[in-house]
């Protein structure tokens, strides 16, 4: 963990750098075009202080790189709810745009843009702070670097009329290709972001935030340089006009999330009634569900793929409900393959009746099938389920015995690279290494991401003993 600090604190002081120096420029310089930079400063303030307050409780895994990305999704945020500042992004990426005013020329520059845009995204999370949602400072450090990287692109080459001949569709599609490039920046530093903080595969989560860019944020980067476009004819009465539909789109988006965020509820919930009823060990399910997360992420699942799987894995025992006797400590993995199939179908078809999806259905039933007939999804479930049961009461050489347990039956019961998978993942955790934010929880409490309501699947901290 401490050989990537170097790059976590490489990004934040990057950042910080190009803050400061942009305000001693622009104070010592003055602001040009006030009531312009005012605008926009606001308009990205308002965009700010109009994200849900659900937005940090979205998702129990986080992304751990914090913050919004360039398109304004949240670390929270889990597939098809990426955008939640969509507003507050727009403005920011059409003032780096800005070249005219109602068919003036503009004379702001980098610094401007930079000094504009961290003041009015800092103001804007002001509530966040204050309500001690993070994660603010990644946040921050997306923001200004994605900005400024688009700037530094866009304004000195503009201001020395390198786009002078430049006009029509050719100077939009300019635009677009500019903010196709700042996309790629952003979605590089959120990677890194992440990588730095958990340890988790870089490739993975760059594939993960390229793979969403497409979505409403491609339409979030359009509406920005549309939105710049627009001022530069008919000046500041196109922000209103573009803003609308994107406070709309942000007020669906919240609604939305909290429709998530209760179905989420309701499968914890759900997941909690084998311990109830006395099957399975009090935190049983949330302890399968955040490992096998990690065991997810290290193979390189994406975030739908990951979803699935935390909704599994915290099902993964109800269909124990169908037992007379219940099974010592539901450890159900030393019982006979055709009890343990079983179970494993009965809980499919409980799975089924929730309106959870197919595939979380799918994966519940097929957890006790011979390995290479298995999902991915089901095999990580088995593998972490099994260690979760062997090391449980195993005493201090618990995790090292479960692991050659899990190694001596990869020939026909357990993947082998899950069970590998896994191993690297304990390896991580006892380095301190996977102390992973719960929630944007990728977000929590402070400005790094830390603490916040806990996830679905958050375990208690006292878990990774296991391992």
């Amino acid at each position: 963990m401490t050989s990537r600090r170097p790059l976590l604190a490489l990004l934040h002081t990057a950042a910080a750098l190009l803050v400061a120096v942009s305000l001693l420029v622009t104070l010592r310089t003055g602001v040009e075009e006030r009531p312009l930079a005012l605008a926009f400063g606001a308009l990205i303030a308002v965009g700010e202080l109009t994200l849900p307050r659900c937005r940090l409780q979205e998702r129990s895994r986080p992304r751990p790189s914090g913050g919004t990305s360039l398109s304004g999704s949240t670390p929270l945020s889990g597939p098809g709810l990426r955008e939640a500042a969509p507003l507050g992004t727009a403005g920011s990426l059409s003032y780096a745009l800005l070249g005219e005013h109602a068919g003036q020329a503009t004379h702001h520059g980098v610094t401007q843009v930079v000094s504009v845009v961290a003041a009015a995204s800092l103001l804007g999370s002001v509530p966040q702070l204050a309500r001690g949602q993070g994660p603010v400072l990644d946040h921050l450090v997306r923001r200004v670097l994605a900005v400024g990287f688009t700037a530094v692109c866009f304004q000195p080459l503009y201001n020395h009329g390198v786009f002078d001949r430049w006009s029509g569709l050719a100077y939009a599609l300019l635009l677009l290709a500019l903010l196709v490039l700042t996309v790629l920046c952003d979605a590089v530093v959120a990677a890194a972001l992440a990588h730095s903080r958990t340890c988790w595969p870089f490739t993975p989560l760059l594939r993960d935030e390229l793979r969403c860019a497409p979505g409403i944020g491609s339409a979030v980067c359009a509406t920005g340089a549309v939105m710049a476009l627009a001022v530069a004819v008919v000046g500041l009465w196109a922000l209103p006009v573009f803003s609308v539909p994107l406070l709309l789109t942000q007020h669906s988006l919240r609604r939305y999330a909290a429709v998530r965020a209760t179905y989420r509820q309701t499968i914890a919930s759900l997941a909690r009634a084998t311990e109830i009823a006395g099957y399975t060990p009090a935190g049983h399910a949330r302890r399968v569900a955040a490992l096998s997360q990690d065991v997810g992420r290290d193979l390189g699942l994406t975030e739908p793929e990951l979803t699935v799987l935390e909704y599994a894995a915290l099902m993964h025992d109800i269909g124990q409900l169908s037992l007379v006797d219940p099974v010592p400590a539901g450890a159900t993995s030393g019982l006979p393959l055709a009890e343990q199939r079983r179970i494993a179908l009965l809980g499919g078809a409980v799975v089924r009746q929730t309106g959870a999806s197919a595939q979380v259905a799918t994966v519940v039933e097929r957890q006790a099938d011979p390995y290479p007939e298995q999902p991915v999804a089901a095999r990580i479930v088995r593998v972490v389920n099994a260690y979760e049961e062997k090391v449980r009461d195993a005493g201090p050489g618990g995790p090292l015995t479960a692991l050659e347990e899990l190694r001596l039956g990869t020939g026909g019961e357990y993947a082998p690279d899950v069970v590998e998978a896994l191993a690297r993942v304990l390896s991580n955790q006892r380095c301190g290494a996977v102390a992973a934010p719960r929630a944007f929880g990728s977000g929590g409490g402070s400005d790094e991401g830390g603490g916040g309501p806990a996830g679905l699947s958050d375990p208690p901290c006292r878990w990774v003993t296991h391992g």
